[in-house]
């Protein structure tokens, strides 16, 4: 292993060097020897720079207290700005996935979904702004667009994980907000053999349900050779009590000229109950700002889910200087979540207002808005729904890597593959039933029950008035591979008349990433294929109805005091389902997209004094070369009305080039104070799904929706300037402002119109001839910034009093602004989607040889989630969780550990532009597990 001096930060592929040689780590083992003992064992070469050196020992704990340490080293010789969390915090504190592990690093959310962290997103920006690789090398998870999804990954195989803010021109291009790098453990991390198992049991709350973990390690050297293997297995069954969908709806809904005698109705009924008289039925901007309720749905999902991953890597290294290295990367990850919705619609087609109860005119009066709060309608949209939905994928990722100093020349390079095939099986029974209702809000969600109507329904216990409407089927299979080759070539200088140059360093990388799409769905609607005999025939009371907590495990509903039956979603798979079913791939839903990319880059270090304080500097370009193949199918009309496809698939280029700079600096004020800046443009590549070459149509709103293969990626020049305070217990201090300003961010604009469109109805007579509109993703015109600081403070108790020994904090926070306002058709001023102000993480930790605790809370301030109907901004609420850690060392090898995850089992609200009119109100439950670890 090698020393950098602080006065030398590493940067590019040296960094990864520097950093798996710090940082030796697995499942809770850390092996680290500190840096400052390092730094004064230096020696020094004959031109008086100092020069790496052998370590002579190394030492083997299980400190989280350490691996924080460790995670400030790697920080601290960083020539950019970045943090990093290691094994010990990324396996051994609570979590369910590799997304829930890296919520506590400075300036990272997650999206959460159902109670289970989902996605990253790195300093408010959305999750498709980060890019994210392993082992050096760009992953593929499947999904429909550039992010990753986060859930497939177990985090007991991760080694380490940095999120790079600033990059070099070493860095693969990529990434505005920010660049995920993981890595997976190499048998030369460790001094000799290696073997850790671990075992754990999780009670969900809800649910009431047990799930397995089990993982293991082990590695060993035996001469030149080493080996690891790993693995990990989990289970997860989660169960969410929910109600949601309490949108709001505008009234042109039931105004529009078009609803005929319902709209005279409506204006009546808003005239006689709230004084409301409408000027113009066809004023949209009017009707807009007179709201109901839109439908109200009581559900319980029970997510289960089967994960594996596995690495092994072999590892070839005769000397220091020259190793080459094969890893692989393995897993695969099953999710299967069951819905049961009983839901009201009171916006369908056939009703209208009958009586209003409640409305008020005073809380959104700004935006010039009346909500009806409690109403009465004629003909309410009743729906049981039992949903499935069962997402497959498969992730395998090979690569070898080379490091090899020769003729003083530091040669990297890596040839790798990384490839995800997701499959995507989705199934809704529906039923229906029509009558008056009277739904309303309540205290934190809605609420449907029987009017004063005769003809009114009790909702959940009228199952024969509920009518078979179809068993709706899609199917989705998405299949991405990605190769890449890289060669660097770095080579030290010492040059007299140019003493400050210390290196230079250039290299090149090329990418081939395919991703191909197909997509299907068909109703079933009778007991035949082409068969609708069950139509407005078959009754809900026909199938087998069970109550809905004796279908899912654990239970009483939570979210409200109700009970109802529905048919359980193997009863609808194996009655519904007629022999020979499957879903077909509909040709005009098929898209490819290839891609290639080659990119050169050059970049130098240099290290001088300014006065007495020592300067680093790190500056390149990056140049980046990229072509796009794309195509797919076009939908013709048939004349007997029904859509059909051109023959050949339609195929059209795109391309771009561009170079991209980049700059970073620290300046050593003092031995323990570094003054850091960063400044460099960056880029995010379009969504795979933006730019692949297909035209969607829709007949009756005489539109085309192409896929634009010419779309440039969005990019953002940025900077940042902060200054750290590294103590000598191993803590820090640090504060960051950073600005970023974006420009072509990709939205939706109508781009051409096709004439003489032939247009037939469904009996095969021609409807008419009418000019279609083409909309396509472009980049937009203009830019937005994105700016704000961090603040991080981590810190070892101990020195501050003896009473405090073993006691420690990890804190971090962060402060979001964006000049980008969401697109709401109303006017309505609203952050950028998905921009939340602030966020903040805080740990509290105390250890010992034998015991550890640990406790944390993370939190996400309010952000806007979407936008209804491109009107009303419905915003999730402020959200903070609490998960707790506690270890017993029993032996020297065994620990056994208590852990929970939102132990105090906090909900997940949100509500459309006012608290008192919420839409969502989700319980997901508190996890609790014990487990047990060995390691020798």
């Amino acid at each position: 292993m090698k020393y950098q001096s602080p006065g030398r930060p590493t940067s590019g592929p040296r960094l990864r060097s520097l950093s798996r040689s710090i940082h030796l780590l697995l499942l809770g083992g850390i092996v680290a020897v500190p840096l400052q003992a390092r730094a004064q064992d230096a020696t020094t070469a004959q031109d008086g720079a100092p020069t790496p050196q052998q370590l002579d020992s190394i030492v083997v704990t299980g400190s989280y207290s350490r691996s924080l340490e460790q995670a400030v080293d790697i920080k601290r010789y960083n020539i950019g700005f970045s943090d990093s969390i290691v094994a010990t915090d990324v396996a051994d504190f609570p979590e369910q996935n590799l997304a829930e592990a890296l919520q506590r690093m400075p300036g990272v959310t997650i999206e959460r979904n159902k109670g289970l962290g989902t996605r990253v997103n790195v300093r408010g920006l959305p999750s498709d702004y980060t890019h994210v690789s392993i082992n050096d090398l760009a992953t593929a998870s499947g999904s429909g667009g550039r992010d990753v999804e986060f859930d497939i990954f177990a985090s007991e195989i991760i080694q380490q994980v940095t999120v790079q803010k600033s990059p070099t021109a070493a860095d693969e291009e990529g990434g505005i907000a920010g660049s995920v790098q993981i890595s997976t453990a190499r048998p030369f991390d460790y001094n000799g053999r290696k073997l850790v198992a671990s075992a754990e049991a999780a009670h969900n709350s809800i649910s009431e349900e047990v799930d397995p973990k089990f993982s293991f390690l082990a590695s060993d050297t035996w001469g030149n050779w080493g080996g690891l293997v790993s693995f990990s297995q989990a289970k997860r069954t989660n169960r969410t009590d929910a109600t949601s969908g309490i949108n709001f709806r505008p009234m042109s809904r039931f105004l529009a000229p078009s609803t005929g005698a319902r709209g005279e109705q409506a204006l009546d009924v808003l005239e006689r109950d709230a004084g409301i008289v409408v000027g113009s039925r066809a004023n949209n901007d009017e009707t807009d700002r007179i709201i109901f309720q839109d439908k109200v749905g009581d559900r319980i999902y029970l997510n289960e889910q089967d994960k594996w991953g596995a690495t092994a890597s072999l590892q070839f290294k005769p000397s220091n200087s020259f190793s080459l290295t094969f890893d692989a990367m393995l897993g695969g990850y099953e999710a299967v979540e069951d819905e049961y919705d009983a839901a009201a619609y009171s916006a369908s087609s056939r009703s209208t207002l009958e009586t209003i109860h409640d409305y008020d005119a005073t809380t959104l009066s700004r935006y010039g808005m009346v909500v009806l709060r409690d109403v009465s309608y004629t003909a309410t949209q009743h729906e049981f729904l039992s949903k499935e939905r069962i997402h497959d994928t498969d992730y395998r990722q090979y690569s070898l890597a080379l490091d090899w100093t020769v003729g003083g020349w530091d040669v990297t390079g890596l040839m790798g593959y990384s490839g995800a095939e997701k499959t995507s099986d989705y199934a809704n029974l529906k039923h229906v039933a029509y009558a008056p209702s009277r739904t309303r809000w309540t205290g934190r969600s809605g609420e449907t029950i029987p009017s004063d109507n005769p003809a009114t329904i009790d909702m959940y216990n009228s199952p024969g008035s509920y009518l078979f409407e179809a068993y709706e089927t899609s199917l989705e299979r998405v299949n991405d591979d990605k190769y890449a080759a890289q060669l660097d070539f770095r080579r030290p200088l010492d040059l007299a008349f140019l003493p400050a140059l210390s290196s230079v360093q250039f290299g090149g990388r090329y990418t081939d990433r395919s991703k191909e799409r197909d997509y299907g769905e068909l109703n079933i609607q009778g007991p035949r294929a082409g068969d609708a005999s069950w139509v407005n025939v078959r009754t809900l009371a026909d199938s087998e109805l069970r109550p809905v907590t004796d279908i899912v495990p654990g239970g009483r509903f939570r979210a409200k005091d109700l009970e109802w039956s529905q048919v359980s979603n193997d009863y609808a798979r194996r009655t519904f389902r007629y022999p020979g079913f499957q879903t077909p791939f509909d040709p005009g839903q098929h898209y490819r997209v290839d891609e290639e990319v080659t990119a050169l880059y050059a970049m130098t270090d240099f290290h001088f004094n300014v006065g007495a304080v020592p300067v680093s500097l790190n500056a390149g370009a990056r140049y980046v070369d990229t072509s796009v193949l794309s195509f797919g199918y076009h939908p013709v009309q048939n004349d007997d009305g029904s859509t059909g496809y051109t023959e050949d698939p339609v195929s059209m280029k795109g391309g771009y080039s561009d170079v991209l700079p980049s700059f970073n600096m620290t300046a050593e004020l003092t031995h323990s104070l570094m003054l850091r800046a960063a400044a460099s443009e960056t880029l995010m590549r379009p969504a795979l799904t933006d730019i692949a070459y297909r035209r969607t149509a829709s007949w009756s709103s005489f539109r085309f929706t192409d896929g634009n293969p010419n779309l440039e990626p969005t990019y953002a020049r940025q900077w940042e300037l902060g200054l750290e305070q590294y103590l000598d217990n191993g803590g820090l201090l640090a504060a960051s402002y950073f600005r970023k300003k974006i420009e072509g961010a990709v939205i939706n604009s109508l781009t051409g119109v096709v004439e003489n469109v032939a247009v037939y109805n469904a009996n095969g007579t021609l409807n008419g001839i009418y000019d279609f509109d083409v909309y396509q993703p472009v980049n937009a015109d203009g830019s937005y910034d994105v700016s704000g600081y961090e603040l991080i403070a981590q810190m070892p108790l101990g020195t501050l009093h003896s009473a405090l020994e073993g006691f420690g904090v990890n804190a971090n926070y962060t402060k979001l602004k964006s000049s980008l306002q969401g697109e709401s058709s109303l006017g309505i001023a609203t952050p950028l989607p998905g921009l939340a102000d602030k966020a903040w993480n805080f740990t509290l930790y105390y250890e010992n040889d034998r015991f550890d605790a640990r406790v944390s809370y993370n939190y996400k301030d309010a952000y806007v989630e979407s936008i209804g109907y491109n009107m009303y901004p419905i915003w999730r609420d402020a959200y903070g969780q609490t998960d707790l850690s506690i270890g017993y060392r029993i032996t020297d090898n065994v620990k056994v550990s208590l852990e929970g995850i939102n132990i105090f089992d906090r909900e997940t609200t949100g509500y459309t532009l006012d608290p008192s009119f919420p839409t969502m109100y989700e319980l997901s439950g508190r996890r609790i597990s014990l487990g047990l670890r060995a390691d020798f």
